[in-house]
């Protein structure tokens, strides 16, 4: 019997429990539309109307609930989705792995007492469940990839332009970008195509792709390694010409003190609740906001800059061919492996490196499960406006991989 979109919400709503979701909505949201019979697990930094945007923090708990939805929130809404609740997420989305001390950490469905990764953990975790069909995030530095590779989903970043952030919470307002995670690829086009302001065009599959020599590549998982390998060979195997290349955009991009964008600029978003309540803050997130005090202008200045001349050099150089990467140089790690801090932040920083390319050069990116290798995933980037071409790619792969 085929289930009413409210009869699939009441569903969900019984199985969207803690720690995947901060509240989960009372009122009735599903209607008709593209999405109609869809869940969405909406990260708890959008505005939904009548409802308090926590941030994942404790510190916006008696802050006064949204009096209208986010952009993003209200397209969804109009298109039928029906809308679960708000999901966890690390504090302000300020990590890599998802981790959060007041409302707990979502585990991945795939490796036992693993974690679901960040920030977008509790959408990637209810996603992965069942409990939802979409998950809304957002992708600073890989929230929606990194999670979307821990939790065996597809995970994509647009170029940031083209969908509104209107309505959410910001963490970097240089790079932050809309994200959405789906179990299935299918499903991102469409999902994707109601969020924006145009609908994505029919591009034509990439027949190369890039693998970098000189970035991403080292200390790699040995089962990140093989997963990565064996979907390359599955590529060729489908004609696609796989380039391995020494470029110098990524010794620049490496040079880059990427920390600073979010450092500096979550201070300018949360500085308020920095200034007067840091000791209810998550002490991992407010540690990392403390590194703006050691940022003067001129070397945010230069920052910028220098961002600005990564995002002209790999317009110019990639064009049409996406990069390929592991989506994360990692397998799930244990949430008891991370108790020690100087652990919790090695592990974060190589979770957030290959996806953090895309975002410096204000690109989209995409991430595909590998299969064979539950938790690991396959990322392709492009520059700013390639988001149909990768589409393409990751819909004509889903056999493949």
């Amino acid at each position: 019997m085929t289930q009413t979109p409210q009869s699939l919400l009441d569903a969900a709503r019984a199985r969207a429990d803690a720690p995947d979701f901060t509240q989960v909505f009372d009122d009735p949201v599903a209607g008709e539309g593209p999405l109609s019979g869809l869940n969405v697990a909406v990260k708890d930094l959008f505005d939904v109307r009548g409802q308090v945007t926590r941030a994942g923090s404790v510190v916006r708990k008696d802050t006064a609930p949204a009096t209208q939805d986010s952009v993003a929130v209200a397209r969804l809404r109009d298109a039928g989705a029906g809308l679960i609740g708000h999901a966890n997420m690390t504090e302000f989305a300020y990590s890599g792995l998802g981790l959060n001390p007041h409302y707990g950490t979502p585990l991945t469905p795939l490796h036992e007492g693993c974690i679901a990764g960040g920030s977008t953990s509790g959408g990637a975790s209810a996603v992965a469940r069942g409990v939802a069909d979409i998950a809304l995030g957002t992708d600073t530095g890989g929230s929606a990839r990194i999670p979307a590779a821990f939790c065996g989903l597809a995970g994509f970043k647009p170029t940031a332009k083209t969908i509104l952030r209107e309505g959410a919470v910001a963490l970097s307002h240089s790079l932050d970008s809309v994200g959405v995670l789906t179990r299935d690829i299918g499903l991102l086009r469409p999902t994707l195509n109601v969020l924006r302001d145009r609908p994505l065009t029919a591009s034509a599959v990439p027949q190369t792709v890039i693998v970098p020599e000189n970035f991403g590549m080292d200390d790699l998982d040995p089962q990140v390694a093989d997963a990565f390998e064996t979907a390359l060979s599955a590529m060729a195997a489908a004609g696609v010409s796989v380039r391995r290349l020494t470029l110098d955009i990524f010794d620049a991009y490496r040079a880059l003190p990427v920390w600073q964008f979010s450092a500096v600029e979550s201070r300018a978003h949360h500085g308020a609740h920095y200034d007067t309540a840091r000791e209810a803050l998550d002490p991992r997130v407010a540690s990392r906001m403390a590194r703006a005090d050691g940022v003067t202008g001129i070397d945010f200045a230069s920052t910028l800059a220098a961002r600005e001349m990564l995002i002209a050099r790999a317009a110019q150089l990639f064009g049409d061919t996406p990069v390929a990467l592991p989506s994360v140089a990692i397998m799930p790690p244990k949430l008891d492996d991370l108790d020690d801090d100087a652990t919790y932040d090695r592990v974060n920083l190589l979770a957030l490196r290959n996806t953090s390319f895309a975002n410096v050069i204000d690109g989209c990116s995409v991430s595909v499960p590998i299969r064979s290798h539950p938790g690991a995933g396959l990322m392709l980037t492009a520059p700013a406006g390639g988001d149909g071409m990768l589409l393409s790619m990751a819909e004509a792969m889903q056999g493949t991989l």
